[in-house]
């Protein structure tokens, strides 16, 4: 299992800033590999999923 954590600030305020690119690409690879529903855990978002035969958990902290 791989971890994958995408870094970035919270809130609607930072949403489309450069400094979100972590959490941009956490959802991008979610969104390419068909992951599951984003979940609250770990003082996270976290959502599991599996690209090539390996499973990854993202996570948004």
């Amino acid at each position: 299992m791989f971890i994958i954590a995408g870094l970035g600030n919270p809130g609607a305020k930072y949403e489309k800033n450069r400094h979100n690119i972590g959490f941009m690409a956490a959802d991008e690879i979610a969104r390419r590999w068909r992951f599951g529903p984003e979940k609250a855990k770990f003082q996270s978002k976290i959502q599991d999923g599996e690209i090539e035969g390996e499973k990854i958990l993202l996570m948004k902290p």
